[in-house]
Protein backbone atom coordinates (compact mmCIF):
# COMPACT_ATOMS: atom_id res chain seq x y z
CA UNK A 1 0.00 0.00 0.00
CA UNK A 2 1.57 3.13 -1.26
CA UNK A 3 -1.00 5.74 -0.70
CA UNK A 4 -3.30 6.96 1.89
CA UNK A 5 -6.11 4.18 2.46
CA UNK A 6 -9.33 5.80 0.34
CA UNK A 7 -11.51 7.31 2.50
CA UNK A 8 -14.12 3.98 3.26
CA UNK A 9 -11.37 2.39 4.64
CA UNK A 10 -10.23 4.54 6.78
CA UNK A 11 -14.04 4.50 8.11
CA UNK A 12 -14.38 0.90 8.26
CA UNK A 13 -10.73 1.17 10.08
CA UNK A 14 -12.14 3.64 12.56
CA UNK A 15 -15.17 0.94 13.25
CA UNK A 16 -13.38 -1.96 13.87
CA UNK A 17 -10.55 -0.11 16.19
CA UNK A 18 -13.60 0.99 17.69
CA UNK A 19 -14.99 -1.90 18.36
CA UNK A 20 -11.79 -3.72 19.52
CA UNK A 21 -11.56 -0.87 21.93
CA UNK A 22 -14.58 -1.69 23.46
CA UNK A 23 -14.05 -5.33 23.71
CA UNK A 24 -10.72 -4.70 25.42
CA UNK A 25 -13.04 -2.04 28.29
CA UNK A 26 -15.57 -4.92 28.08
CA UNK A 27 -12.64 -7.29 29.41
CA UNK A 28 -11.36 -5.27 32.22
CA UNK A 29 -11.40 -6.54 35.73
CA UNK A 30 -12.11 -2.54 37.03
CA UNK A 31 -12.76 0.64 35.53
CA UNK A 32 -10.76 2.25 37.83
CA UNK A 33 -7.65 0.18 36.57
CA UNK A 34 -4.90 2.80 35.83
CA UNK A 35 -3.65 3.48 32.29
CA UNK A 36 0.23 2.93 32.16
CA UNK A 37 1.07 4.92 29.11
CA UNK A 38 -2.00 8.19 30.31
CA UNK A 39 -0.94 7.86 33.52
CA UNK A 40 -3.12 10.74 34.68
CA UNK A 41 -6.39 8.63 33.54
CA UNK A 42 -8.18 5.51 34.41
CA UNK A 43 -9.75 3.38 31.97
CA UNK A 44 -12.94 5.33 32.37
CA UNK A 45 -11.53 8.15 31.75
CA UNK A 46 -9.81 6.79 28.38
CA UNK A 47 -13.47 5.98 27.41
CA UNK A 48 -15.16 9.44 28.63
CA UNK A 49 -11.93 10.87 26.69
CA UNK A 50 -12.42 8.93 23.33
CA UNK A 51 -16.34 9.62 23.75
CA UNK A 52 -15.73 13.39 23.56
CA UNK A 53 -13.16 13.40 20.73
CA UNK A 54 -15.48 11.57 18.91
CA UNK A 55 -18.28 13.78 19.75
CA UNK A 56 -16.25 17.00 18.87
CA UNK A 57 -14.85 16.29 15.74
CA UNK A 58 -18.59 15.16 14.74
CA UNK A 59 -19.29 18.76 15.30
CA UNK A 60 -16.58 20.35 13.41
CA UNK A 61 -17.24 18.15 10.70
CA UNK A 62 -20.94 18.86 10.25
CA UNK A 63 -20.20 22.73 10.78
CA UNK A 64 -18.09 22.68 7.63
CA UNK A 65 -15.94 25.04 6.68
CA UNK A 66 -15.17 27.58 9.70
CA UNK A 67 -11.96 29.51 10.88
CA UNK A 68 -13.51 29.54 14.56
CA UNK A 69 -13.27 26.11 16.52
CA UNK A 70 -16.41 24.81 18.92
CA UNK A 71 -16.31 24.45 22.05
CA UNK A 72 -14.46 21.78 23.68
CA UNK A 73 -17.06 21.25 26.17
CA UNK A 74 -20.13 19.24 25.55
CA UNK A 75 -23.00 21.24 24.46
CA UNK A 76 -25.75 21.34 27.08
CA UNK A 77 -28.24 18.69 27.87
CA UNK A 78 -25.74 16.57 26.20
CA UNK A 79 -25.70 13.35 28.00
CA UNK A 80 -22.41 12.74 30.28
CA UNK A 81 -20.62 9.31 30.55
CA UNK A 82 -22.58 6.77 32.50
CA UNK A 83 -20.43 4.77 35.55
CA UNK A 84 -21.91 1.34 35.00
CA UNK A 85 -19.62 -0.78 32.39
CA UNK A 86 -22.72 -1.73 30.43
CA UNK A 87 -24.27 1.96 29.83
CA UNK A 88 -20.70 3.24 29.44
CA UNK A 89 -20.12 0.97 26.24
CA UNK A 90 -23.59 1.96 24.80
CA UNK A 91 -22.73 5.59 25.28
CA UNK A 92 -19.02 5.29 23.70
CA UNK A 93 -20.80 3.41 20.36
CA UNK A 94 -23.27 5.79 20.18
CA UNK A 95 -20.22 8.60 19.92
CA UNK A 96 -18.70 6.66 17.23
CA UNK A 97 -21.49 6.73 15.64
CA UNK A 98 -22.12 10.08 15.60
CA UNK A 99 -18.27 10.84 13.80
CA UNK A 100 -18.79 7.82 11.20
CA UNK A 101 -22.36 9.59 10.27
CA UNK A 102 -20.72 12.95 10.35
CA UNK A 103 -18.23 11.84 7.90
CA UNK A 104 -20.10 9.98 5.48
CA UNK A 105 -22.40 13.05 5.24
CA UNK A 106 -19.83 14.92 4.74
CA UNK A 107 -17.64 12.79 2.78
CA UNK A 108 -13.49 13.19 2.08
CA UNK A 109 -13.24 16.52 0.35
CA UNK A 110 -15.40 18.69 2.74
CA UNK A 111 -13.65 21.58 4.37
CA UNK A 112 -13.33 21.83 7.75
CA UNK A 113 -11.98 23.69 10.94
CA UNK A 114 -8.69 21.58 11.95
CA UNK A 115 -5.97 22.72 14.42
CA UNK A 116 -3.65 21.55 11.71
CA UNK A 117 -3.76 24.26 9.95
CA UNK A 118 -0.36 25.12 8.95
CA UNK A 119 0.37 21.51 8.45
CA UNK A 120 0.97 19.96 5.16
CA UNK A 121 -2.65 18.01 5.88
CA UNK A 122 -5.30 19.03 4.11
CA UNK A 123 -8.25 21.14 6.38
CA UNK A 124 -10.73 18.76 5.26
CA UNK A 125 -12.99 15.72 6.74
CA UNK A 126 -11.02 13.20 4.58
CA UNK A 127 -7.46 14.05 6.86
CA UNK A 128 -10.60 14.00 10.39
CA UNK A 129 -10.74 10.13 9.34
CA UNK A 130 -7.16 9.73 8.40
CA UNK A 131 -6.20 11.04 12.33
CA UNK A 132 -8.74 10.04 14.24
CA UNK A 133 -8.17 6.33 12.86
CA UNK A 134 -4.57 7.12 14.37
CA UNK A 135 -6.40 8.45 17.49
CA UNK A 136 -8.36 5.59 18.21
CA UNK A 137 -5.81 2.97 17.38
CA UNK A 138 -3.01 4.78 19.91
CA UNK A 139 -6.22 4.26 22.30
CA UNK A 140 -6.47 0.90 21.80
CA UNK A 141 -3.17 -0.07 22.72
CA UNK A 142 -3.70 2.09 26.01
CA UNK A 143 -6.65 0.43 26.72
CA UNK A 144 -5.00 -3.20 25.76
CA UNK A 145 -1.73 -2.11 27.96
CA UNK A 146 -3.76 -1.20 30.69
CA UNK A 147 -4.91 -4.92 31.08
CA UNK A 148 -1.25 -6.54 31.10
CA UNK A 149 0.37 -6.03 34.77
CA UNK A 150 3.51 -6.52 33.20
CA UNK A 151 6.04 -3.93 32.43
CA UNK A 152 5.67 -1.71 29.22
CA UNK A 153 9.05 -3.76 28.58
CA UNK A 154 7.14 -5.99 25.74
CA UNK A 155 4.48 -3.56 24.86
CA UNK A 156 1.55 -5.29 22.85
CA UNK A 157 1.09 -4.97 18.86
CA UNK A 158 0.09 -1.92 17.67
CA UNK A 159 -3.93 -2.64 16.69
CA UNK A 160 -3.76 -1.89 13.24
CA UNK A 161 -3.34 -3.40 9.68
CA UNK A 162 0.62 -2.91 8.66
CA UNK A 163 -1.11 -0.91 5.56
CA UNK A 164 -2.83 1.54 8.32
CA UNK A 165 0.66 1.59 10.13
CA UNK A 166 2.26 2.52 7.42
CA UNK A 167 -0.29 4.85 6.91
CA UNK A 168 -0.13 6.54 10.93
CA UNK A 169 3.86 7.36 10.28
CA UNK A 170 2.82 9.57 7.34
CA UNK A 171 0.32 10.66 8.93
CA UNK A 172 1.63 11.82 12.11
CA UNK A 173 4.89 13.49 10.33
CA UNK A 174 2.34 15.87 7.72
CA UNK A 175 -0.08 16.39 10.31
CA UNK A 176 1.96 16.52 14.01
CA UNK A 177 5.41 17.51 12.90
CA UNK A 178 5.13 19.40 9.17
CA UNK A 179 4.81 23.29 10.42
CA UNK A 180 5.72 26.58 9.60
CA UNK A 181 7.02 27.71 12.94
CA UNK A 182 10.93 28.01 13.20
CA UNK A 183 12.89 25.22 14.45
CA UNK A 184 14.56 26.45 17.29
CA UNK A 185 17.38 24.77 16.61
CA UNK A 186 20.43 24.20 13.92
CA UNK A 187 18.61 23.08 10.79
CA UNK A 188 18.60 19.02 10.90
CA UNK A 189 17.32 16.61 8.65
CA UNK A 190 15.98 13.26 10.34
CA UNK A 191 15.16 9.94 8.31
CA UNK A 192 12.76 7.67 9.52
CA UNK A 193 12.82 4.02 8.04
CA UNK A 194 9.82 0.95 8.84
CA UNK A 195 11.14 -1.96 8.35
CA UNK A 196 8.12 -2.51 6.01
CA UNK A 197 10.19 -0.79 3.20
CA UNK A 198 8.88 2.41 3.44
CA UNK A 199 10.86 5.93 4.54
CA UNK A 200 10.31 9.08 5.41
CA UNK A 201 12.39 12.23 5.70
CA UNK A 202 12.05 15.39 7.77
CA UNK A 203 13.46 18.57 6.71
CA UNK A 204 14.44 21.22 10.40
CA UNK A 205 15.24 24.45 9.63
CA UNK A 206 14.16 28.78 11.02
CA UNK A 207 11.24 28.17 8.27
CA UNK A 208 9.97 25.12 9.98
CA UNK A 209 9.28 21.92 9.30
CA UNK A 210 8.73 19.97 6.01
CA UNK A 211 8.40 16.04 5.30
CA UNK A 212 8.32 13.58 2.46
CA UNK A 213 8.30 9.88 1.46
CA UNK A 214 11.76 8.74 0.20
CA UNK A 215 12.45 6.88 -2.77
CA UNK A 216 12.14 3.19 -2.16
CA UNK A 217 13.91 2.00 -5.36
CA UNK A 218 17.50 1.05 -5.10
CA UNK A 219 18.61 2.86 -8.11
CA UNK A 220 16.72 6.19 -7.16
CA UNK A 221 19.47 8.38 -5.00
CA UNK A 222 18.58 9.46 -1.46
CA UNK A 223 19.53 13.34 -1.61
CA UNK A 224 21.95 14.13 0.73
CA UNK A 225 22.20 12.36 4.04
CA UNK A 226 20.63 12.60 7.51
CA UNK A 227 21.97 13.78 10.71
CA UNK A 228 19.74 10.94 12.52
CA UNK A 229 17.74 8.20 11.59
CA UNK A 230 14.90 5.73 13.19
CA UNK A 231 14.28 2.36 11.97
CA UNK A 232 11.44 -0.32 13.17
CA UNK A 233 8.39 -1.61 12.06
CA UNK A 234 5.39 1.13 11.32
CA UNK A 235 3.54 -0.03 14.59
CA UNK A 236 6.79 0.49 16.80
CA UNK A 237 7.39 3.67 15.07
CA UNK A 238 3.77 5.21 15.52
CA UNK A 239 3.76 3.90 18.92
CA UNK A 240 7.10 5.59 19.60
CA UNK A 241 6.15 9.18 17.72
CA UNK A 242 2.92 9.02 19.60
CA UNK A 243 4.96 8.39 23.19
CA UNK A 244 3.90 4.93 24.05
CA UNK A 245 7.38 3.12 23.78
CA UNK A 246 11.00 4.74 24.48
CA UNK A 247 12.46 5.86 21.13
CA UNK A 248 15.14 4.31 22.80
CA UNK A 249 13.51 0.66 21.60
CA UNK A 250 13.75 2.06 18.01
CA UNK A 251 16.90 1.08 16.22
CA UNK A 252 18.81 5.07 16.12
CA UNK A 253 21.57 6.24 13.86
CA UNK A 254 23.42 9.37 13.94
CA UNK A 255 22.79 12.55 16.38
CA UNK A 256 20.36 11.08 19.22
CA UNK A 257 19.88 14.20 21.04
CA UNK A 258 17.89 15.18 17.95
CA UNK A 259 14.96 13.10 18.83
CA UNK A 260 15.24 14.39 22.33
CA UNK A 261 14.80 18.24 20.84
CA UNK A 262 11.93 16.71 18.64
CA UNK A 263 10.11 15.33 21.71
CA UNK A 264 10.27 18.61 24.02
CA UNK A 265 9.57 20.80 20.65
CA UNK A 266 6.39 22.35 20.90
CA UNK A 267 5.82 24.91 17.77
CA UNK A 268 2.63 26.15 18.72
CA UNK A 269 4.58 27.57 22.09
Amino acid sequence: MDKTPEFPTLLRLIAERSTAFRATVASAADLDVQVPTCPEWTLFDLVQHLGHVHRRWAAIVAAGPDATPPAKSAPAGAPAAPQEREALLVWSAARTEQLLAALREAGPDRGCWTWWGASQSPQTSGAVARHQLQEIAVHTYDARISLDASPLRQPLPLPLPDEAALDGVDEFLTTCCATTAAWPHEPAVVDYHAAEGRSWRLWLSADGARTARLPVSSTTPVPDTADASARGTAGDLVLAMYGRIPVDSLELDGDRRLFDLLVAWNPDA
